[in-house]
C-alpha cells in the first residue's frame, strides 16, 4: 500500500501545483517524505527510493529535478 502511494503523490503534484510547490520546498528527501505524509501519503524513504529508483545521494537540493514532481 505504500508504494502505491508514492504513484498517487506523483499523479497528484501532476495536477496540483500548491502541493508541487510545498513539496519542491522541502530541504533534503526526508522533509520530502515528512511533508507527503502530511498530505495523507503514508510511504518511507526507502519504499520512495524503491519506486522511484532515486538515491539520497543523487538528488540532495535537487528535489524539482524529480520527473512528475
Amino acid at each position: 500500500m505504500a508504494k502505491e502511494n508514492v504513484v498517487k503523490l506523483f499523479r497528484k503534484v501532476k495536477t496540483d501545483p500548491e502541493l508541487k510547490e510545498k513539496l519542491n520546498s522541502a530541504p533534503n528527501l526526508e522533509a520530502f517524505v515528512q511533508k507527503a505524509q502530511e498530505y495523507g501519503y503514508d510511504f518511507t524513504l526507502e519504499e520512495w527510493q524503491e519506486v522511484t529508483s532515486f538515491k539520497v545521494e543523487e538528488l540532495e537540493g535537487k528535489l524539482s529535478e524529480i520527473p512528475g514532481i
